[in-house]
Order: structure tokens, then sequence, then C-alpha cells
């Protein structure tokens, strides 16, 4: 038997990534694929069993990946990623939780019949959405960015709000002398316990980092390691206060000014993609069906109530005074799917329950799960059509950001405005970006790196990065910042003359470089001497009569592809990363000599 267990948590883990690349490969949220691949190995095979496998483990091992999940949530949330909506997702995670509270609890009390005491105890329960189903929900539905944000905060802040709350009730619940002025010093100490932990974690991890105390080999499993101690010696002094102090700890070293924790961030978010698989996997696994077949046509009762009555008005009541508009708001009435803590909470409580005599224990439990795989799997499936209907997807990532104004970036960045692709034409000298104004391109002034650009620089719809200024160090940095947002197979840089020194003196090293624009041998000083001979950038489409090979063939080396349209409109890159071959219905953008350029029409 314990041989087994390695190999068990071995495929555990090829599963879940498996699962992982198939939600990636057949475009849908990670988390359908996830919770399929949980019931057949649970309740279909009977070959995983969590209970089993982990014994008394189980719940402190999904505890612990739960406090690093939200822990990485909270280290993205910062404050200027919501101005204008602070009111909002406080009133979602204020009065708006306690009102989807009480009238989830109402529909628990009149369709199933349960006690109140279990009834407030589920309505508590399933309050939380939680980043381990919003953010891969998101991350494939893609909505605006307003209301991706506001659902990413509601989702990290109502966790420990959520089981605090439940805790609350369950402690309320179970005493034999139910008194509110204890329940209200459990509430006080959880609260005071978390932010104080979290604050003092946060303090510690900022000094060790700042003065250099920790070496930077260190930094991010020491940063784990503090987050689990965190976690664990809160919940030591307080029940369930160790999420809120993870929270306020993530959330006070993201807001903490002049602290790098980037790297710390990216190590947080690979492991918690893991985390995310595995928790779901096991949580499928664990399902009783037999469970769900007692609870009859009352659990479809409370199910209508949660996604059309306690929701809507949980967002509608909040949404009080604030500037979203009606589509915003029925998108975010709808995408509010449970996860992880609800179902390890529930789980927790059901168990305690049961010791204690409370016949409906295992239904409390059961209709939980129900509430977690309906949600789930509804919004997985009908999100992404609910945004679309509405207006409210993110324009896909098909434009470019051009660094560097010179009149080769402004001839290029023309080229692309006139054929309908978004171009942001940024460069730190205003006077630079004078004809892209004039041309009606629009232009960001400033540096791409600043924190300036990073508050106010508007990449919406912007996939790729074009780095073609005149400083090789600043399109190097640049190459290294975006390669996390945009990713590294969507980075290209334009080589100077300065790089072709026959003995590397200033190539970049291998790690930090990036596709070269436009191939190997084009550099800013052949396009600039090609311009100024009257050369320009223009637009041939091609056709069976006239295809690529036609066009190399009548221009040969005069000629330099640039970029060709798909006949969907996809902008392609011609670069060292990739050798182009536009086909029939392809338009093929390049840099042309005069003769051409007075026979062909503008980009």
């Amino acid at each position: 038997m314990h041989d087994l267990i390695p190999l068990t948590i071995a495929v555990i883990l090829l599963v879940s990534v498996g699962a992982q690349w198939l939600a990636w490969w057949l475009g849908l949220p990670a988390i359908l694929p996830l919770l399929a691949v949980g019931i057949i190995a649970g309740p279909v095979t009977g070959w995983l069993n969590p209970d089993r496998l982990f014994g008394d483990l189980l719940f402190p091992i999904v505890a612990l990946g739960v406090a690093v999940i939200l822990f990485e949530g909270a280290l993205t949330l910062r404050f200027k990623e919501i101005r204008g909506r602070v009111r909002v997702v406080r009133n979602l995670v204020s009065f708006g939780a306690l009102i989807n509270w009480l009238l989830i609890a109402l529909a628990t009390r009149l369709c199933m019949d349960l006690p109140w005491s279990l009834a407030l105890l589920f309505g508590a329960l399933v309050t939380v959405t939680g980043p381990t189903v919003v953010a891969p929900l998101l991350r494939s539905v893609r909505p605006q960015h307003e209301i991706a944000s506001i659902l990413r905060w509601e989702g990290i802040l109502i966790d420990p709000i959520g089981a605090l709350l439940a805790v609350l009730v369950f402690e309320f619940t179970i005493s034999e002398q139910a008194q509110i002025q204890n329940t209200l010093l459990l509430f006080g100490t959880t609260v005071v316990a978390g932010a104080l932990l979290g604050l003092a974690g946060a303090w510690l991890l900022t000094n060790l980092i700042r003065r250099q105390l920790l070496p930077e080999y260190l930094h991010r499993i020491a940063s784990l390691a503090l987050v689990l101690g965190v976690f664990a010696f809160s919940n030591a002094l307080a029940e369930e206060s160790g999420l809120l102090a993870v929270t306020v700890m993530g959330m006070r070293l993201a807001n903490t000014r002049n602290l790098n924790i980037e790297d710390i961030l990216n190590f947080k978010e690979t492991l918690t993609l893991l985390l995310i698989s595995v928790l779901f996997i096991m949580l499928a696994a664990r399902l009783d069906p037999y469970a769900f077949a007692g609870m009859g046509w009352g659990a479809l009762g409370v199910m209508l109530a949660i996604l059309f009555v306690a929701r809507p008005a949980t967002v509608w009541l909040a949404a009080i005074g604030s500037k979203l508009t009606w589509q915003q708001k029925v998108a975010l009435a709808w995408i509010a799917p449970r996860g992880i803590v609800a179902a390890a909470v529930s789980a927790l409580f059901a168990l305690q329950l049961e010791r204690l005599g409370y016949a409906e224990a295992r239904t409390l439990a059961a209709l939980t799960f129900l509430v977690i795989l309906v949600t789930v799997i509804l919004q997985s499936l009908t999100a992404k059509a609910v945004v679309k209907k509405l207006r409210l997807a993110a324009p896909p990532p098909r434009g470019v950001l051009v660094m560097g104004a010179t009149r080769v970036g402004y001839a290029v960045s023309k080229a692309l405005y006139e054929r309908e692709i978004p171009v942001i034409l940024a460069d730190p000298v205003w006077q630079s970006l004078r004809s892209a104004r004039m041309a009606g391109i629009p232009v960001y002034h400033g540096n791409v790196l600043s924190e300036h650009a990073d508050t106010y620089l508007d990449l919406n719809g912007i996939g790729k990065l074009l780095a073609m200024s005149l400083w090789m160090e600043r399109n190097t940095l640049a190459g290294l910042y975006f390669r996390p947002l945009f990713g590294a197979d969507q980075i290209y840089t334009l080589r100077l003359d300065e790089e072709r020194d026959s003995i590397n003196r200033n190539r970049v090293i291998a790690s930090y470089r990036t596709a070269r624009l436009f191939g190997e041998q084009v550099t800013f000083a052949r396009l600039q001497d090609r311009l100024d001979q009257g050369h320009a950038i223009r637009a041939t489409p091609l056709t069976a009569n006239f295809d690529f090979a036609a066009f190399s063939n009548k221009w040969g080396e005069q000629a330099i592809p640039l970029f060709a349209l798909d006949p969907k409109g996809i902008l392609r890159v011609f670069s060292t990363r990739e050798t182009l071959q536009p086909g029939a219905g392809w338009t093929l953008i390049s840099l042309l000599p005069p003769t051409e350029a007075k026979n062909s029409g503008t980009a």
C-alpha cells in the first residue's frame, strides 16, 4: 500500500498538468477537465480516494494549499488597479456578503426544510467565490479589465470573510449556551489576530529583502515558508484567521513602494497553478453520488435562488451609486463560481456535526458540493458567451506596442495603423511623437518601463512588443519586462549596428535575447537608409497568380518583408523566430523601392 502512495501522487501531478494542457488545446476553462478527471478517478472508477490516501493530513494539506493560493492572489491586488471601483468591491465583500448569506439561508430553509442553524451555516459557506475558480475562468473568458478586476478582488477578499462567517455560525450552532457576546468576541479575536500577523509577516519579509539580510536565491523559498508559518500560527491563535492573515500579508507586500517582489510572484504563480489543479482533482474525487440522490427537488430550488435571486440582488445593491452599466452588472451577477474553500470547510464542518448528532450534516456537505459543481460547470460553459453577448469581452490582443518614435518606428506604426491594426507608439521625447500625433496614431509619452506607464499605459488589445529604440539596453529591458505579459514569443527587437561586432562585445547574452525583428540581417541603419532613399512601406495582396514566391522573384533583395496579414486579419511578423510563407488571400506588408511605391496603394 505504501509503495502505491508515491505513485498515486505522481500520477495526480501528471494528470493535473495533462488536464491543464487539454484545456489550453481545446480553449476551455481548465476547471472543466480537472473536475472531469477527478470524477472519473474517484466516484466512477474508485481509483482515487483522497481520504484513504492522505488520512488525517488531507484537510491540513488542502488548507495550506489554499493559503498559498490566496497569498499569491493577494500579491496581485494593487490599489491603483481599482481606482473608481473601490466602492463596488467594498460593498460586495461587506453588506453584499451579508445580503447574499441571508437570502441563500432563507431559500435553503424554505426549499430543503433544514434547521435554521444549518441553513445559515450553508449560506455562509457558499458566499465565497475564490481565486481557485475565478482566476482560471477569467483567463478563459477574458472580460473587460474593469469586470475582471472587480471579480478578482472580490474572489480573493471574500474567501477569508466567508470562512470567518462560516466559523462564527458554526460555533454559534454547536454552542450549548449560544451567546451573541461570545460570537462577537470570537469575531474580534479572529480579525485582530489575522490582521496583525499578516502585517507582521509582510513587515518582516519587506525588511529582510530591503536590508539584504536574505540572499536573493532564498527569497522565494523563504517567502513560502513565512506564508505557511503565518497561516499556521494565526490559525493556532484564532480558528480560521489564517486565511485573513495571508491575504493581508499579500496585499501589504503588493502595495509597498520600492519593493521588488516579481521573483516571488512568478514563483507563487507557478506553484498556485499546480496547487489549483491538484486540489480540484482531489475535490472532485471526494464526491459522493449517493448523497446527491436524497436531496430531491428542493436542491433545484436552492440553486435557482443562488443563481437568479441572491447573487443578482447582491450585485445590484452593491453597485448603487457606481458607474457600472447594466451589462456590467449582469456579467458580475452571472460569474460567481464557488471553489475550494467552500468544499474544504463544508466537509470539515460536516464531519464535526455528524459526531455531534446532526442528522442533516451529510446533506450540508452534499449541497455545498452540488453548488460548486453546478456553478463551476454552468458558468465555465456559458460565461464566455454571456460576456460576448453583453459586448464586455476584452479585445483580442492583436495590436502592437512600438517602442521608439524614430523615423523607422513612425513608418512601421503608420503602416500598421492604416491597416487597422491597433498600435501604440511610445517614446520619452514629446517632440519625437509629433508626426504620429498629427497622423492620429495613438501614442504614449514616457518610458514604457516607468511607474507612470505601469499605471496609465492602457495595453488593452495589445499583444506584441516591437522594441525599435536606438538604445540596445532599453530594448533588452523592455523585452524582459513585457515577456510575462505578452509571452516570450511575442517580443521582437530590431537589431542595431553596434550588435554586429565579430567578437560579441556588445551582443546581449542568449537568455536575454528576443526574436530579431524582420530577420537577422535587417538593422535599424539599413531601414533608415532605405527610407532616406525614398523607399516606403506598402501592402501587397497575394493571389494564386501572384504568390509570395512570385513577389520574391520580382523584387529579390530590393524588398524587405516586414509583416503579413493572414486571411483572418491576424498580424504575423517576419523574424528570426519563424519563416513565414504567406499564401493566396494574405496581405504582405514590406519596405519597397520608390518605383513600387509610386505604383502601389498605401498600406
